[in-house]
């Protein structure tokens, strides 16, 4: 069977001054109708700009300097811009990384979904409005109505992936890339995501070029895989022989830094509590008119945890589940409504200013996103040296201890002269524990610290905080939606939804034998949860 889409010896220059000659060199793939094809590799393997050549969306400097792109027959590297035009969307359609940078705010869901039949079709108004209700449906967004008059802010993340996907489906086209779609998702809505572009596919017979870093997403919708490194496809092959028979090491060490869901061995846990949770609630009232029509979200609500010294608790639940809000109130970046969060037996609560200002140091974080939360105009040493000028310690000396905490963290003590866009994803996330480390505290809050790291990355930092907390004796709050990562880092876990803790205990016994319904469909929802599993279906 002939492909519809092919990349023959394709390769992409980059500029002068870039890390290496070529984004992609001579990679050759072929996608057939009724397929998914998984290019899957970590942050700068090429994958992203294999989808952005197809699509002729590459960034000023990097062009196309060898290779033809082949869709149906017609090399797409040749085309005028007018002409490649009429191929976006109606022959080759995209959906992108982050739905909510992609999508314009200040146009409704119908409107920019409307656009795509406006600019290429000869449809009315009123039959644009139909076609465009019957995709918000066919994508099983609720109450599609309201949908498409929404704005892009008005729609749950999972929501504006569905649209994103409605959009991209609009014209009906033969071949869909969607460019890590579910990355930044939780796991039920990621589960979700990955069962609509499957439905899709089959009903529809489309050809999915999907790119990913996740080994488990590619075990769950995967037809045929290629592995990506340094630009180039190192291997590749039905998912069942990459997956179960990895020939190229680049593969194997890939595969294997995927966290398996089982918890190692039940750790002893001190009995002294070092973080004491009592009764927490935060209630959030946005909208009305002196004090009418205000809608209430009770983010979190009554949550009681312990967390014994030298523990790690892992908070797990979905988007909107009150994790980050409990975090918060954690370190009093916001107050809670009531009850009391004791460090060392101490109530923060109880505290003066000045004593609050002295106690919080005993409890710092890690955001999720290194490079929102590191200032761009500041040099990373004096971001890590901050806190403790804050509190008092010279300047020369708070610098002296920065270089120590880089290289604690496995850094380059000389890169604390360098500004937070020269280091790579893993190497902000390693100054972000050590700015939290400066302070010396006793217990380390950390925010969905991995999620947006590659699976290789994300082992050596999930290994840094192993190290770190035996070496420094730090108890850790982990917050996280991945619950492969929970079960690898946590000694307890707490399940979250709604605001409320519906299940806690030792993680072994609550990922191996959950009581709550919700834990079950949390667990139920990991994409490719066992390799093994898809292999014995594969070959059944």
């Amino acid at each position: 069977m002939s492909a519809i889409l092919t990349l023959d010896g394709v390769s992409v220059s980059l500029p002068r001054n870039a890390d290496r000659p070529h984004a992609m060199s001579e990679v050759s793939l072929s996608l057939h109708a009724n397929e998914i094809l998984c290019v899957v590799g970590e942050s700068g393997s090429g994958k992203s700009m294999t989808a952005n050549a197809v699509m002729r969306l590459l960034p000023p400097g990097v062009a196309i300097d060898a290779g033809r792109i082949l869709f149906e027959g017609r090399d797409l590297a040749g085309l005028s811009e007018p002409e490649m035009r009429k191929v976006r969307g109606a022959g080759i359609a995209m959906i992108f990384q982050e739905p909510m940078t992609a999508l314009n705010p200040l146009i409704t869901i119908g409107d920019q979904i409307g656009e795509m039949f406006t600019l290429h079709t000869d449809l009315g108004k009123a039959q644009i409005r139909d076609r465009v209700q019957g995709l918000l449906e066919e994508v099983a967004i609720p109450d599609p109505v309201a949908a498409a008059k929404a704005y892009p802010h008005e729609l749950s993340g999972g929501q504006r992936q569905r649209a994103m996907i409605a959009m991209a489906l609009a014209l009906d086209p033969k071949v869909l890339i969607a460019d890590e779609p579910t990355t930044a998702l939780d796991v039920t809505t990621q589960a979700q995501i990955l069962e609509l572009v499957r439905d899709l596919q089959k009903r529809k017979g489309t050809a999915v070029l999907f790119i990913t870093h996740d080994f488990g997403v590619v075990a769950e919708i995967a037809d045929r895989v290629a592995v990506m490194s340094q630009g180039r496809v190192v291997e590749q092959g039905t998912a069942a022989q990459v997956l179960g028979d990895p020939q190229h090491a680049y593969t194997k060490q890939l595969i294997a830094a995927v966290p398996p869901l089982k918890a190692p061995p039940a750790r002893e846990l001190s009995p002294e509590p070092i973080l004491s949770i009592e009764h927490v609630s935060k209630t959030y009232r946005t909208g009305g008119f002196l004090g009418r029509g205000q809608r209430v979200t009770h983010a979190v609500k009554d949550v009681s945890l312990v967390l014994p010294k030298g523990a790690t608790l892992g908070i797990v639940g979905e988007s909107g589940s009150g994790k980050s809000t409990l975090a918060r109130c954690l370190v009093r970046l916001i107050d809670p409504d009531c009850g009391a969060i004791r460090i060392s037996g101490t109530d923060l609560a109880s505290l003066s200013k000045s004593e609050l200002r002295e106690a919080t140091r005993h409890i710092q974080m890690v955001f999720q996103d290194p490079f929102a939360s590191l200032n761009p105009r500041r040099k990373a040493g004096d971001a890590v040296a901050q806190g403790l000028i804050v509190h008092g310690t010279p300047r020369a000396q708070a610098l002296a201890r920065a270089r120590e905490l880089f290289a604690l963290v496995g850094l380059d003590p000389s890169a604390i002269d360098r500004y937070p866009h020269e280091f790579s994803g893993g190497q902000r996330q390693r100054i972000g524990l050590a700015r939290a480390l400066a302070l010396e505290p006793r217990v380390l809050v950390a925010d969905e610290p991995v999620s947006a790291l590659d699976v290789s990355v994300q082992a050596q930092v999930l290994k840094l905080l192993a190290e770190l907390r035996q070496r420094l004796g730090l108890s850790i709050v982990f917050i996280t939606h991945d619950l492969r990562v929970a079960a690898q880092v946590c000694d307890l876990v707490a399940v979250m939804k709604n605001g409320e803790v519906v299940e806690s205990g030792p993680i072994g016994e609550v990922f191996g034998d959950p009581q709550h319904a919700y834990t079950r469909a949390l667990l139920a929802s990991i994409p490719g949860r066992d390799f093994s599993m898809r292999e014995q279906r594969e070959n059944a």
